[in-house]
């Protein structure tokens, strides 16, 4: 048996947002995950996307609490198929190690096979802020220590991310064990452990949002697993993106492809 984890960012309120709303959920149903992590979720002080998405999916659903400026606000969620329960929603730090504004939020889901912990979270955008975005993945990776019980015996920790880094970033490497990061706690990388052969780009030039940004196409959306974790729980044998559209098609879900995978079950 298999679990299905998607997460995307939906790209807050900006574009054609009421034109692009219906195709989140139209994309969403179409894969029917069981969690569902997401980022760049908008509130005000009376509507908020997140619950709206939970209402038309018919999940469940916990957020990150809302940082308000100008009557708005812009967090992550995480939505699943049973009820969950969040356990963290802490702002991630800036280089200085003083609180910023961006969040992480992670939840216990009741899943039909146990407790399993999930988290969403957003790591800061600039791409000259590498340093900023390696001091959030190590509090990122030093929570998620604390939320996945006994390593080799209880879930791992799934965490579905808007990293804003490429897979050869420092940041990366760091959360993959490929370069020092927190003792005991490293992170598999679902698209590198079982994409579909494409090259996983959730940032693409093809994209109408993003046609004239400066950034060429660029995998910049995760799906990671921690370890260790009890053997064969958690590992991917399935991961693809999906959201994309025609190049001329005027009209995407979002600036970004959300990414998909299913996990093993005990």
């Amino acid at each position: 048996m298999s679990l299905r984890v998607m997460t995307w960012n939906l790209w807050w309120h900006f574009g054609p947002w009421e034109q692009r709303r219906p195709l989140i959920v139209d994309e969403i149903r179409s894969v029917d995950p069981d969690v569902l992590c997401l980022q760049e979720v908008w509130s005000d002080e009376t509507t908020d996307d997140a619950a709206r998405l939970a209402e038309a999916l018919g999940m469940h659903m916990v957020r990150s609490d809302p940082v308000f400026w100008n009557g708005q606000s812009f967090g992550n969620a995480i939505l699943s198929r049973w009820p969950l329960t969040r356990i963290a929603d802490d702002p991630l730090p800036n280089v200085d190690g003083e609180p910023g504004h961006r969040r992480v939020v992670a939840a216990r889901v009741d899943t039909p096979f146990g407790p399993w912990p999930f988290a969403a979270t957003h790591l800061d955008y600039p791409a000259d802020a590498s340093a900023t975005r390696q001091v959030q993945m190590r509090f990122v990776m030093e929570q998620a220590a604390t939320w996945r019980g006994e390593p080799l015996d209880d879930f791992p920790v799934v965490i579905g991310a808007d990293m804003n880094a490429v897979p050869d970033s420092d940041e990366i490497r760091m959360a993959t064990g490929l370069r020092p990061g927190v003792d005991g706690i490293a992170f598999g990388d679902a698209w590198e452990q079982a994409g579909d052969g494409s090259t996983g780009a959730t940032w693409l030039r093809d994209n109408p949002y993003s046609r004239d940004s400066a950034w060429p196409n660029r995998r910049l959306d995760y799906l990671l697993v921690s370890w260790p974790r009890p053997k064969p729980t958690g590992n991917p044998i399935r991961c693809w993106t999906v959201g994309s559209r025609s190049a001329d098609d005027p009209l995407w879900p979002s600036d970004h492809l959300a990414v998909v995978a299913d996990l093993v079950t005990p």
